[in-house]
């Protein structure tokens, strides 16, 4: 993993140096899209993306967080210096709506509206300034990045450094793509009058980056193919309140009728006539309720050895293990390993999660199942997390309330890495 590092560090410097060099002259036609970059951190396994901000301009990498309500940065140190910064005062229409808008009552301190919020990495909590500056990301005509587009007053939270704690030392904060008033995409989609609509393409390498499309279609991927035009779509469900301050009112998740493992369908507890489903960039694994993790795992042991693959003992923090053969090349070798499937609102609409979302590679003799069994208390029966994300797109309409999806690109031979940051149209 260390010596993944660097190349990791590259890939963001590079990105910082690129953007400036692009055009910022007015756009013609109007903006649509946006684009950002997204890179695997080797050691935390955290998502990182690279945005401008301030005045003058400053790159920043920041954790991204689907269902984060807003942008937060740690800023109460020297560091942070911006000639457009302005902290909103209590009086201001923005501190007030903030209580509509997160459910979130502001505080007042020296007349500087003040919220409380959460690194949701180390579930601290603290109070800073609710903040105004300039924020600055690429356009896209959807094949190419295009100008430099700014909002000049993006609403974002100013937290205390402390705060970064259990970030990747690159990070200086999380963006949040949840569907609050106040998350990047919707001040975007405000700020230049598109459709609130994103899309998230993670790759899995440490080497190359995964790509965000922040708006309207079409989202391109060499050697050209419109991804947006291949989607399967199943509603979103939209929580609009809040259970508790810190609770996850803007988050994004679906009803997963049922599972099956290689076509078997797997059974479940009774009391799940349909299994709430959390799509998250936050856990690297994705992660089952007990009942449903028992039942999974169950299923797939037995479709698994009747495959002729040896199970093995337990590498933590996964529990369903088995044997692999490692090549001079690296190649992984092993007998094929089932496929799983979440069934959605009808026999048509299903994710289907192949072997490459499926197998963890631990070490050169033994790979695990990428499912982690989260208790009998956790809220979400199914939560899926990074590692099954990768190289499947991934779109979530606000707008029209559903959740567009394909499987894995391989199968369509592109993959997430392969939108190009590097040429413009311009």
């Amino acid at each position: 993993m260390a010596s993944n590092t660097p190349a990791f560090i590259n890939f963001l410097f590079l990105y910082s140096l690129i953007l400036p060099l692009i055009s910022t002259q007015n756009i013609s036609p109007p903006i649509k899209t946006l684009v950002l970059p997204i890179a695997k951190h080797p050691s935390t396994l955290q998502y990182i993306t690279n945005l401008y901000q301030r005045t003058p301009l400053v790159p920043i990498n920041l954790v991204i967080n689907l269902g984060g309500p807003f942008l937060w940065v740690s800023c109460d140190n020297s560091s942070y210096n911006s000639s457009s910064y302005r902290s909103a005062n209590c009086k201001s229409p923005i501190c007030s709506l903030t209580h509509k808008f997160l459910n979130i009552k502001p505080q007042c301190n020296d007349n500087i509206c003040m919220i409380r919020a959460e690194n949701v990495i180390t579930s601290k909590i603290s109070s800073g300034n609710l903040s105004i500056d300039v924020l600055s990301l690429r356009a896209t005509d959807g094949l190419n990045p295009t100008n430099l587009a700014s909002i000049p007053r993006f609403v974002f939270w100013c937290a205390p450094e402390f705060l970064l704690q259990g970030l990747p030392s690159e990070a200086t904060g999380i963006v949040g793509l949840g569907h609050s008033q106040l998350s990047l995409p919707t001040q975007l989609a405000n700020q230049f009058n598109f459709t609130r609509k994103f899309a998230i393409c993670l790759s899995p390498s440490m080497n190359s980056n995964g790509v965000i499309f922040i708006g309207e279609e079409p989202y391109v991927l060499f050697p050209g193919i419109d991804v947006s035009k291949i989607l399967i779509y199943t509603p979103l469900a939209i929580t609009s309140k809040n259970v508790g301050e810190f609770s996850d009112p803007h988050e994004y998740w679906i009803n997963v009728r049922y599972i099956r493992i290689n076509g078997r369908h797997v059974p479940f507890n009774s009391s799940y006539t349909k299994i709430k489903t959390k799509i998250s960039t936050i856990n690297p694994y994705t992660i089952l309720e007990s009942s449903v993790y028992n039942s999974v795992t169950n299923y797939f042991i037995q479709e698994a050895i009747a495959a002729n693959n040896t199970r093995v003992n337990e590498v933590a923090p996964f529990r369903v293990c088995f044997s692999t053969t490692t090549d001079q090349v690296g190649s992984i070798t092993r007998p094929a390993m089932p496929f799983v499937d979440l069934m959605m609102q009808s026999e048509l609409v299903f994710w289907r999660i192949f072997e490459t979302n499926l197998m963890v590679p631990v070490n050169k003799n033994t790979a695990c199942l990428g499912f982690l069994d989260g208790g009998i208390n956790q809220k979400y029966g199914i939560i899926v997390g990074g590692y099954q994300l990768e190289d499947n797109f991934v779109q979530f309409d606000i707008e029209k309330s559903r959740l567009g999806f394909t499987s894995s690109l391989l199968l369509k031979e592109t993959s997430c890495d392969s939108f190009n940051f590097t040429t413009t149209s311009v």
